[in-house]
Parts: structure tokens; sequence; C-alpha cells
């Protein structure tokens, strides 16, 4: 540890406060109005909602909370699969880390430098991000 990064966490535990405790990514909770404009960009591929079917992409009802590639019905890339068999839950953190990049997410995920995913869009504006997930919870926390 530098000198700097030991006084820095002297300091952090002179105020009580854990590095651990504070996730850097997920640190503020996104809105949900503004979310529902952001779903737009994601409508073409996945729907939400009552009588939410599957398209291009899975029906994103109940994803947070939900394990990694498990909407019955849809067929799912192998790399998908194999994460949410390694244990992979949806949560906020881990899909504001997926938005950002799915195939960067999933070859760190699953330490595979060839994993895939199906998903090639990329949501790489972090507000956006954290809205379109504060959306997507309206959807989850009901089932």
């Amino acid at each position: 540890m530098t000198d700097y990064t030991s006084k820095l966490a002297g300091l952090a535990v002179a105020l009580g406060i854990g590095f651990a405790s504070v996730s850097p990514v997920w640190a503020e909770e996104g809105d949900a109005a503004a979310g529902e404009k952001v779903f737009r960009k994601c409508a073409s591929c996945h729907n939400v909602g009552e009588g939410a079917k599957n398209k291009v992409g899975p029906q994103l009802n109940g994803i947070i909370g939900r394990t990694a590639g498990s909407v019955e019905g849809f067929r799912y890339g192998d790399s998908l699969v194999a994460a949410g068999e390694a244990g992979l839950v949806w949560n906020e953190e881990e899909m504001f880390e997926y938005l950002a990049d799915p195939r960067k997410y999933l070859r760190a995920k699953l330490d595979d430098s060839k994993a895939r995913s199906r998903m090639a869009f990329k949501l790489r504006k972090e507000d956006e991000r954290r809205n379109v997930i504060a959306y997507l919870k309206t959807f989850s926390e009901a089932e």
C-alpha cells in the first residue's frame, strides 16, 4: 500500500466509512419515468408489462432477481446460459455493468476471452443505465 492510500484508508476508517460498503458504479438510484423513455431503445428487441412476450430478446418482466438465461421459451446464447449456471442473478449492479457492454461483461464474468453475447446493443451513458434499471424494477417488484 502506498503512503497515500494508507492515509486515505486511515481517513476512511476514522470517518467510519468502509471502502467495500459503497459500490462506486451503483451509488444512486435511477428515475423510472426517465427510464421508460430510455427503454424505447430496447423495445425493438424486448417487451415488458402485461402480456409481454419474447421477441429477438427475452421479455424482461421480473428481470431483477432472476437467474440469467432463464426465461422459459427463449433461446439464449451459450455464454449467458453458462453465466446463469455459474450463479449469475440479475441485480442492479450486475445489470448496470452488463448493459454498458454485454460481450465485455460476459468475458470478464466467465473469465473466457471467447464468450459472446447475442445482445450487441450497448447503453453507454451511466444515467441512462440507472434509469432503465429503475424502470425495469417496476416490472420486477410485483412479480
